[in-house]
This record gives structure tokens, C-alpha cells and sequence, in this order.
């Protein structure tokens, strides 16, 4: 080869380069940025995003190394996703609600787009670890800003929406989201924190960042987010039983939580509540205490790399943990199941108040009830995207204006049908399967992608997650991570 073919080929594979970087950081940076249009939730903002994650998908087919996935599992997934686009599109047909059906579609096929884009250009360790980093970072970003009203009322103050009561709900509009976030950033931070392959300053960045992200875990008070993050922290502490890991995981634990409870103790942190003066007092102290305890969480991450702990914890009782995740499951679905509300009751448990997460009352299980029945009637094909709502105000025995069911797979039952179901199924079992080859291959890699995707799996089923792109988007990033690890260990 002459000298200028050789600069031809280095010019090229150069532009490849800056092309697969360009939109491996468009793709990481872009759930941040819709997360202030009210997380993507209407049709503009979701719309763009869309544009966007396909124009990443035609970056992937020119830059990357394997635009699609190589592996069954990898391309089940991504099938599957796509022909559950293809079934919501095709229920507007019978939809009572031709225009929510399409909007529907329309989000669906933005995860096709963004879950294709990710398994392309989400490979190689220092992408994957990029990605995790940068999903913690995300979470940080959006909780911070939440928690910075709070914390300086006298410089900043944010939109209220009074269905809130207090809690913790900006930049995404809705609380139980913040509080899924803020759960998925505190499990990143706990795995990044006791990475060994990580830089130092990276590690105790992290356990510092997981103060903050606790402090608005609870302030959001949803009782789906505690219980999400306590399945992410025991998955997390499956896959990596190493006994450095379960330091992290204490010290995280332990130090969030006590800056949590000190949050909690002060009314204009809790719940904006106060005159300006006293909630300018207690933003000054809260902010001391939260910057005080990250300085020492980021201590305890150095001091955990030196005493090493690569041996493995609980060796002989490592099968509790999944008995701990399942019972946890199913008593967060569960508990409350009998519980009964009289007719025109409003939502239980209202407000900035830790009364909240001693209750089990809840109005979802007559969600839940309505899109069973729902289903019932309709079962193969179901009533149409977007049909619950209807049925819902038919229906319902609470006032309660809810749009969706709280339950990714019970709303997808009740709109789809068994057809539906079985397109879901599939994109569940082709992460199931991506995820456990990544795991037997790069288990280090595979750990705290694996961790997220169980947060994400029990909330949306208690919650309206998929509605919400911003925070979908960045599991789906991870979900592309495990897909691209699973594709072939060189890659990896």
C-alpha cells in the first residue's frame, strides 16, 4: 500500500472513530437532556428524541464494527421490541383512543431505536464502563437538581405541582419516577465504587455521589423505589459476592441513610415547608451534612481498595440472596392486596411524609383490578393502546384520574393481550439471555448493568415507568451494553 492510500485508510478509520464517540455520547447524553421536558412524557420532546436515537442507529450501521447483534438472545430482544412497536401501531385500529395508541407506538418505536443504537456502539470495557459512569452521572445530574431548591431556596425555586405535596418531583413532574432514578444512580455508584479496575478517584467519586442520590431516594418517598433499590443492592451483591463489594454496599447504606433521616428531620427539605429564613437555615445545615458525609463515604472507598477483600462473602448461603429478591417482589406487589377503599377515597398516604412508607394502602391494586378485568375481556388481542384509561373511568371505585394501570406488564395484558404479552415476554427473555452470557464472560462488565435491570423490572411493574423515557432510556443503554457483551468475548 502507498503512503497515500495507508493516510487514506488512517483518515477514515479516524472519522469512523470520532463518529462512534460523537454518538456514543449523544446516545449517554441524551436521557439527561430530556429528562428536563418533563422526561419525555409528551409528544414534542419524545418525538425529537426519537429522531435522534434513529439518527444513532444510522450512525451504528456506517461506524460501528456490528450495527446489529450478533447473538440469539441479543436479537430477540431488539425482534421483539420492534414487533411490540409494530402490535401497538397495528391496535390503533381497534384502540377507543386512536390518537393515544399512535403516541404509544410512536414511544416504542424511540426504544427500538435507542436499544439497536446501544448494542452497537456500547461495546468494548471502556464503552461499557463509560456507560455506567455516565448513567450514575445522569442520575446525579437529575436528582441534584431536584434536591438544589432545597438545599439553596433562597437562589432557586422550581415549579410545584400540588399532586406532589412536597416531594421530591423536578425535573421529571412525577415523584415515583425521581425516586427510580435516584435508585438506579445509588446501585451504579455502589458498583463503580467497588470496582477494582476502576481509578481511585473515580471509586470514591462515586460512594460520595451515592449521599446525595440516597437523600433523594427517600424524599420521594415512594415505597417502590426503597424496595427496587434493595433488590438492585442484593442482585448487585449476587453477581459480585466479593467482600469489598458488600463493604461498599453497607457504607453506602449506612452513610445515605443517615444523610437521608437528617433530610427528613427538617420541614423545608421534606417538604418545602417553612418561611424562607428557616428553609435557607436548614438548606445551609443540609448541605453541610450531605457534603460531610460524601467526603467520608469517598474515604471508605479508598480504604476498602486497600484492604483488598477479593475473597467471596456468604459462599455457603449465596442462594438466600435470590430467595430475598423474590420474597421482596412479591411482598411489594403483594402487601396491601386486601386492603379495601370506599367509594370516592383519594389517593392514600398524600404527601412529604415518611407515614407514607409505613402504609400499605394503595390505589393501585383497583388499577390493577381494572386492567385484569380488562384483559379478561379481550384477552388475545386486547382492548387497544392506550385503552385503559377508558376503562378506567367506566370502571374505577376511586376518584382517581390515573391514565395508566402502574403495571408494565399487567397494562400491557389489558391493552395488547396475549399477543402483546408474548412480544414483551420476548424482549425480557432476550435480556434474560444476553445478560446471563455477559455475565459468564465478563462478569465484572455484566454486574452493574445486571443490577439496574432488576431496579427497572420490579418498578415498572408497580409503576408507569415505560410512559417516561428518561428514565428508560438510560436502563436500555445498559440493556445494549449486555447485548454487545454477549455478542463475543473479543468485543468484550
Amino acid at each position: 500500500m502507498t503512503a497515500v492510500g495507508a493516510a487514506r485508510v488512517a483518515s477514515r478509520r479516524g472519522v469512523i472513530r470520532a463518529g462512534r464517540v460523537a454518538g456514543l455520547s449523544l446516545l449517554l447524553a441524551g436521557p439527561v437532556a430530556l429528562a428536563f421536558f418533563s422526561g419525555g412524557y409528551f409528544d414534542e420532546p419524545r418525538l425529537w428524541a426519537a429522531a435522534v436515537a434513529w439518527a444513532l442507529v444510522l450512525v451504528a450501521a456506517l461506524a460501528a464494527p456490528v450495527p446489529l447483534p450478533r447473538s440469539m438472545a441479543g436479537r430477540l430482544a431488539v425482534g421483539g421490541l420492534a414487533l411490540l412497536a409494530g402490535w401497538e401501531a397495528l391496535s390503533e385500529r381497534w384502540a377507543p383512543l386512536a390518537d393515544v395508541a399512535r403516541h404509544d407506538a410512536q414511544r416504542v418505536v424511540l426504544y427500538v431505536g435507542a436499544l439497536v443504537a446501544a448494542a452497537a456502539l456500547v461495546r468494548g470495557r471502556r464503552a461499557v464502563r463509560g456507560a455506567e459512569l455516565a448513567v450514575a452521572a445522569g442520575s446525579l445530574v437529575v436528582v441534584g437538581y431536584g434536591l438544589s431548591e432545597r438545599l439553596l431556596p433562597g437562589l432557586l425555586h422550581f415549579h410545584r405541582g400540588m399532586a406532589a405535596g412536597g416531594r421530591l418531583e423536578q425535573p421529571l413532574t412525577y415523584w415515583n419516577a425521581m425516586g427510580l432514578v435516584a435508585a438506579i444512580g445509588v446501585v451504579l455508584c455502589a458498583r463503580v465504587a467497588a470496582d477494582p479496575e476502576r481509578p481511585r478517584g473515580t471509586a470514591a467519586a462515586a460512594a460520595g455521589a451515592a449521599v446525595p442520590l440516597s437523600v433523594g431516594v427517600l424524599l420521594s418517598f415512594s415505597r417502590g423505589a426503597l424496595a427496587a433499590l434493595a433488590v438492585g443492592l442484593l442482585v448487585l451483591l449476587a453477581v459480585d459476592p466479593r467482600a469489598a463489594q458488600l463493604r461498599v454496599i453497607v457504607a453506602v447504606v449506612v452513610l445515605g441513610g443517615v444523610a437521608a433521616v437528617a433530610g427528613d428531620l427538617m420541614p423545608g427539605i421534606r417538604a418545602l415547608e417553612g418561611s424562607l429564613g428557616a428553609r435557607e437555615l436548614e438548606g445551609a445545615v443540609m448541605l453541610g451534612v450531605v457534603g460531610l458525609l460524601a467526603v467520608f463515604a469517598a474515604a471508605v472507598a479508598g480504604r476498602v481498595r486497600q484492604l483488598g477483600g477479593e475473597q467471596p462473602v456468604l459462599a455457603r448461603h449465596r442462594r438466600v440472596i435470590p430467595v430475598a429478591v423474590l420474597v421482596l417482589c412479591l411482598a411489594t406487589v403483594g402487601l396491601g392486596g386486601a386492603i379495601e377503599h370506599p367509594p370516592g377515597a383519594q389517593n392514600p398516604g398524600f404527601g412529604a411524609t415518611t407515614s407514607r412508607l409505613g402504609s400499605i394502602q394503595s390505589n393501585r391494586y383497583e388499577y390493577w383490578r381494572v386492567a385484569i378485568s380488562q384483559f379478561a375481556r379481550h384477552p388475545l388481542i386486547g382492548a387497544g393502546s392506550g385503552a385503559f384509561r377508558v376503562a378506567w373511568l367506566r370502571h374505577r371505585t376511586v376518584e382517581d384520574p390515573a391514565l395508566n394501570a402502574h403495571s408494565l406488564y399487567l397494562e400491557t395484558a389489558a391493552e395488547l393481550g396475549l399477543i402483546g404479552l408474548a412480544l414483551l415476554a420476548a424482549v425480557a427473555g432476550g435480556l434474560m439471555g444476553a445478560a446471563r452470557r455477559a455475565y459468564r464472560r465478563r462478569p465484572a462488565l455484566a454486574a452493574g448493568s445486571l443490577a439496574v435491570l432488576s431496579v427497572y423490572a420490579l418498578h415498572a411493574g408497580i409503576d408507569w415507568d415505560w410512559q417516561m423515557p428518561a428514565v428508560t432510556l438510560p436502563v436500555l443503554v445498559l440493556a445494549g451494553a449486555l447485548i454487545g457483551l454477549a455478542d463475543d468475548p473479543a468485543e468484550a
